[in-house]
């Protein structure tokens, strides 16, 4: 088995079908990430059933295995602030719950990304929506002069976007980036808990630092969208969105709006029909 120095982490709050397509995709990898660690948010006896379980896969593919167990919902933010307490990897990924992986080899690719220039830090991949045709859920994001948010690419086709370079943000849905810049930045800024805007905030952390952020399109990843966030009762969704907006861009105006960012019209929130798991065959890897 061939592992890569890097820890991935994830945050878990219910939605088990989800979690375990995500986990389960993991143990198909190659190179297999060194390291797994769970944040769970205080799910379900069923949904912590299992991932105290998989204990046993990871052990057999050689995966140093750590589950936290919440006893209430802490947010996204301080869950992945846990993890990364425990992180051991010279490469650190994040990869939400809803997803699940698509290029076997992503890991291999992002950080041969991050290995091409010593000044980049994050790297992410190609995100798809889980069922043919594979059309775009995010490639990259832009933030526009006045902040407004672009997902670079939502609905158009697979094909689209296949050029590597740096952008201003990535989701935190998905990304690997250098241990260094956690150790330089610190961790995610809890102030954004339970969710939203805390990844926009950390990859403007990082620039100011002096990282490059790049956009991976070679690697590819599954993404269902919002199944936690959205579907969680104890989060008053839109109120969470408008509030770190507006603290996000308190913070970072001085720099995007001196930025080539894309236009307010481009980021217009495209809707789309999307599909849960239930709906779905099992994704392939490819």
């Amino acid at each position: 088995m061939n592992h890569l120095d890097a820890s991935v982490i994830i945050v878990s709050y219910n939605k088990l079908p989800y979690t375990r397509l995500c986990l389960e995709s993991l143990l198909r990898c190659d190179p297999l990430p060194a390291q797994i660690i769970v944040a769970d948010n205080g799910s379900d006896r069923e949904t912590q059933t299992y991932l105290a379980s998989y204990c046993g896969p990871a052990r057999t593919h050689r995966i140093d295995y750590a589950l936290i167990l919440n006893e209430e919902n802490r947010g996204a933010c301080t869950a992945r602030n846990q993890a990364l307490e425990l992180a051991g990897g010279r490469y650190l990924a994040f990869m939400d719950n809803d997803l699940a992986v698509r290029s076997a080899a992503w890991l291999r690719l992002l950080a041969e990304r991050l290995e091409t220039a010593p000044e980049i830090g994050l790297a992410g991949p190609k995100l798809v929506f889980p069922w043919p045709p594979y059309e775009l859920e995010c490639a990259g994001v832009g933030i526009s002069p006045s902040g407004r948010v672009q997902y670079r690419g939502r609905g158009e086709p697979h094909e689209a976007w296949s050029q590597a370079g740096p952008v201003q943000c990535l989701i935190s849905a998905c990304w690997l980036m250098k241990r260094q810049v956690y150790e330089q930045i610190g961790p995610l800024d809890e102030v954004f808990n339970p969710a939203q805007y805390e990844d926009f905030d950390f990859c403007y952390r990082a620039r100011e630092a002096g990282w490059e952020i790049w956009y991976e399109p070679a690697a590819e990843m599954y993404h269902f969208e919002n199944v936690t966030t959205a579907g969680s009762p104890d989060l008053n969704f839109r109120y969470v969105t408008i509030r770190n907006g507006l603290e996000f861009k308190r913070r970072w105006q001085r720099r995007f709006s001196q930025e080539q960012g894309p236009a307010d019209d481009d980021c217009r929130w495209r809707e789309l029909t999307v599909r849960g798991i239930e709906d779905v065959e099992t994704p392939p890897i490819v």
